[in-house]
Formats: C-alpha cells, sequence, structure tokens
C-alpha cells in the first residue's frame, strides 16, 4: 500500500468519524430541545367572557402564569352560571370534576361538596396570609378545614343611566316610594324602568330580603324566620316586604316579560339605553371599562345602593353583603399538586385583587384598600363607598343558608310571588312549609 492510498483511507476514516459524531450531536440537540410533556390542568369557570370584568382578570393571570411555567398548560371550559351548575352537577356525578373550579361559597351549594369529599382540603396558614377581610374563608372552610378561596365581595345595587334621568327630567329616587314613582314614569315613557335577571330566581329572592331589611331593620329577622323561630305568616315585617316585592315589580311591568329576562337579556336592555336601571350585583363593576360598550353608555353609568328607605328614613346603612365566588382544586385531580400551586399563585394579593382592584375589574375578598392606587374609576369609588359606609353586612344570604333543595323551592316561591301566580299570603304559607322541611331532615 503506497502512502498516497493510506492517505487517502485515513481520510475516509476521519469524514467517517466526523460523519458519526455530527450525527450523533444532532441526535442529543434534538432530545435536548425536545419540550417536557406539558401538565395540563382543567380550569372550571363561570365566566364565559373572557375579555372584561372577572372573566378579564381569571385569563390575563391564568396567561401569566403560562408564560413563567412553560411546562404548564391551563384549559378553560366556561359557562354562565345557570348552565354552570349544570355542567358541574354532570361533572360531580361522573366523579371527573375539572382540577380547579369555581364555587359558590354558600352552604346551599358548597356544603355537599365539601362534605361529599369532592374538594382537596388546602393548606389554610398559606391563604390566611393573603390579606382576606375578616370572615371571608368561613363560608369555604367545613369542619376546621379550608377547602375553597374566596374571590369577591358580592352585594346587590342599582346600576342607573344618569343620561335618562337627565333627558327625562327624572331625579334619581331616595326612597322606596320615590322608586315606585319613577318607575311609573319610565313605564309611561315606553323606557323599561329596572331590568332584573328574573329567569335565574335568585336575584327576586335578594331583592325580597332587601326589602325585609328595609320594613324591619333587622338584619337578623329572616334568618330566624328559616330557622323556625319566626313564623313568615305571622310576621308583618315579612309580610309586608313580599306586598312590597309585588308592588314594584307590578310598576315596572316586568310580569309579562319575566320569561326573556335571563342575565344577558336585562344587561343588553341596559347597555343598549332600553333600560334606565339595572338591579344586579358589585361584581358588574367592570362595565365601566368593558372597551366592547360604546363610549357614551360607559361615561352615564352610575351606581347607588338600592334607593330602599321608608319616607321617614333619612339613611339606611345596612347591607346585603357576602363572599360569594371563588375556587377549589377537585381532590380527584391527577395534578393536585400543580392545581394547588397555580391557585396559590392566582390568589396572591399582588396577583389577584391588586390587579384586579386597579383596573377596575372586581371588589375582591381581599383588603383592597391595600391596593389603592388612587386612579379608581367613578363607579369603582361609588362602589366600595356603599361598602365601607355599611354598619352591618348580612352574611349569606337566606336562601342560601340551608340545603340545596331549600335554595330551589324559595327562590321559585320568589318568582311565582313576582309572576303574580301566587299571593303574598300564599308566597309567606309556602315558606313557611319549605322551613319545616328543613326541620325534619
Amino acid at each position: 500500500m503506497n502512502k498516497q492510498t493510506l492517505k487517502n483511507i485515513k481520510c475516509i476514516s476521519l469524514v467517517v468519524i466526523l460523519l458519526f459524531s455530527l450525527v450523533g450531536c444532532n441526535n442529543e440537540t434534538s432530545t435536548g430541545r425536545e419540550d417536557k410533556k406539558k401538565i395540563t390542568i382543567s380550569f372550571l369557570s363561570n365566566l364565559p367572557d373572557r375579555q372584561s370584568g372577572q372573566g378579564k382578570l381569571e385569563q390575563m393571570l391564568i396567561d401569566r402564569y403560562i408564560s413563567e411555567n412553560p411546562d404548564i398548560n391551563i384549559k378553560v371550559e366556561a359557562y354562565q352560571d345557570e348552565p354552570y351548575k349544570q355542567r358541574f352537577k354532570a361533572y360531580a356525578i361522573s366523579d371527573k370534576l375539572p382540577d380547579v373550579f369555581f364555587v359558590w361559597g354558600q352552604p346551599s351549594f358548597f356544603n355537599p361538596v365539601m362534605k361529599g369529599g369532592y374538594a382537596e382540603a388546602l393548606d389554610a396558614n398559606k391563604f390566611r396570609k393573603n390579606d382576606f377581610k375578616e370572615g371571608a374563608l368561613d363560608g369555604f372552610s367545613f369542619e376546621g378545614k379550608l377547602y375553597g378561596i374566596p374571590k369577591s365581595m358580592d352585594y346587590m345595587v342599582l346600576y342607573y343611566n344618569k343620561e335618562l334621568f337627565y333627558r327625562n327630567n327624572i331625579d334619581f329616587p331616595k326612597n322606596f316610594k320615590e322608586l315606585i314613582e319613577v318607575c311609573k314614569k319610565f313605564k309611561e315613557m315606553g323606557i323599561n324602568p329596572i331590568s332584573i335577571n328574573i329567569k335565574d330566581k335568585w336575584p327576586l329572592a335578594l331583592l325580597y330580603q332587601e326589602l325585609v331589611l328595609m320594613e324591619g331593620q333587622d338584619q337578623r329577622l329572616i334568618y330566624d324566620a328559616i330557622l323556625g323561630q319566626v313564623s313568615f305568616q305571622d310576621n308583618v315585617v315579612l309580610r309586608k316586604a313580599a306586598e312590597d316585592l309585588k308592588l314594584l315589580l307590578e310598576a315596572c311591568g316586568l310580569e309579562e316579560s319575566m320569561s326573556q329576562l335571563d342575565y344577558n337579556t336585562s344587561m343588553n336592555l341596559f347597555t343598549r339605553k332600553q333600560s334606565a336601571m339595572l338591579y344586579t350585583g358589585s361584581w358588574e363593576v367592570g362595565m365601566v371599562s368593558n372597551i366592547s360598550l360604546p363610549d357614551d353608555f360607559r361615561k352615564q353609568i352610575e351606581v347607588s345602593k338600592m334607593p330602599l328607605l321608608l319616607e321617614h328614613q333619612s339613611t339606611e346603612n345596612n347591607l346585603i353583603a357576602w363572599n360569594g365566588g371563588g375556587y377549589a382544586v377537585s381532590s380527584t385531580s391527577k395534578v393536585k399538586k400543580q392545581a394547588i400551586k397555580f391557585l396559590e399563585y392566582m390568589m396572591k394579593p399582588e396577583n389577584w385583587a391588586e390587579n384586579g382592584f386597579e383596573q377596575g375589574l372586581i371588589v375582591p375578598a381581599q383588603k383592597y384598600e391595600n391596593y389603592s392606587n388612587k386612579n379608581e374609576t367613578k363607579l369603582q369609588k361609588e362602589l366600595v363607598d356603599i361598602l365601607s359606609k355599611a354598619n352591618s353586612l348580612s352574611g349569606t344570604s337566606w336562601h342560601d343558608s340551608l340545603t340545596p333543595n331549600f335554595k330551589v323551592s324559595t327562590e321559585e316561591l320568589c318568582y311565582q310571588l313576582a309572576a303574580g301566580r301566587i299571593s303574598p299570603e300564599n308566597f309567606l304559607n309556602d315558606i313557611d312549609k319549605e322551613v319545616k322541611k328543613e326541620e325534619l331532615k
């Protein structure tokens, strides 16, 4: 073998070695760049609108968490309240609840979830450090353990379009008698006086409780009644409040359209300036910052506590308010550790409370006062003022304070009364019967 042949063989060998090395390097690089298998957290929400309000806040924090944790993916499934309840029930029956899910923190909804073992117990010490207001965690706890985290302080208010009042030379009512007269005036002009989500029924139950408070000035009365200590039928205040509810809805002319007045319809009537007022909760604070709504409408939104004062009363600072919604983690989640970690992240005060309050999206269950940047919207300031002036808060509303059956039955009775299908007397008598059923359980 001559020198040239030997040299050629060495060159060929070197090329082969280099080729194998390159293949090896390429395989190694491919393996190194190959993404780890992502962990997917399923998230069930009652906020289908992800562009405004609390849905926007949820989605913003979800997106941020995913960007900070590339190995995590969060799959959101969202429905409006009533469809949500049906979907939740289907998941619970099949024992396939999503990893993180929304809950209402009232006994009528969350107690069966906690007692049934559907929610994972959480580290209470971790969440208590997150600036929650006093008592905020109570409705999410059972037998000394914490099973859910509240997201908001909820209370019913009256949003109104000040332009419609001004244009029609109508003053905003100061008491219940004036409210009835204002509703009659708007009705005569062909303008819907008050939009209410009647179809879902629970707003009517809350309105009844507000009227009980107006007539009796006693937060405890209706709770004593559902415990059987006071008769609905025999109590003058409870009777008068039932009559007031019927009177108000008649003044608004809502009887004929009740079956159509769901959440979306009532909101659309108000945002399209076809309704002068909207009776709903503090959770709609995000309306004013919702860019999908016309600017001229957003500039006209004001909010007030429902003017439920008797003529001789000058002020009334009791408030029907509660820590309504929140989040829980499924006890059967296959990614339980990651789900809890995400929930802890989302509910950090600098995430949920600070972002939500600064952007005017929520009145949080945490001490939002710590995160005021003095740039709150006028609507936000008005809502905070209503809450800060309250001398007493009701806590869980009356119809949500017992079992799911009691909730369904009493809300239906409120609906039947509002529709004129039963008299106030029958309404009160039937509620007493529901109370008796609860006592026998």
